[in-house]
């Protein structure tokens, strides 16, 4: 269940994914015009071979997009660190019957 708490991670969620999207497809368009270097590399102001400024923007976005789904529960990994947070059993604390 979402509450008032989580709509600023879940904003930046979908900002990061809508930035990856939006980064991937301008990757893509250019992939398809630059069949050797599937547009990677492109020429600097220099005239010198370069990274695609784009494929830096698309890793970090899809880092980010990862990291917060995480933070949500939406990745396997995550998943299975809740169920097992479910089914565990816990062990007996001092503070145990404190609040009542």
């Amino acid at each position: 269940m979402l509450t008032r708490v989580y709509v600023p991670a879940l904003a930046a969620y979908c900002h990061a994914f809508g930035q990856w999207r939006m980064a991937s497809e301008a990757l893509a368009k250019m992939q398809a015009k630059d069949p050797v270097m599937n547009g990677l590399i492109i020429k600097s102001r220099y005239g010198d071979a370069a990274m695609n400024p784009l494929v830096t923007i698309v890793r970090k976005h899809a880092a980010d997009v990862v990291r917060y789904a995480a933070e949500f529960g939406l990745t396997p990994v995550a998943r299975s660190r809740i169920a097992a947070g479910i089914n565990a059993t816990q062990l007996p604390s001092k503070f145990d019957g404190l609040l009542r």
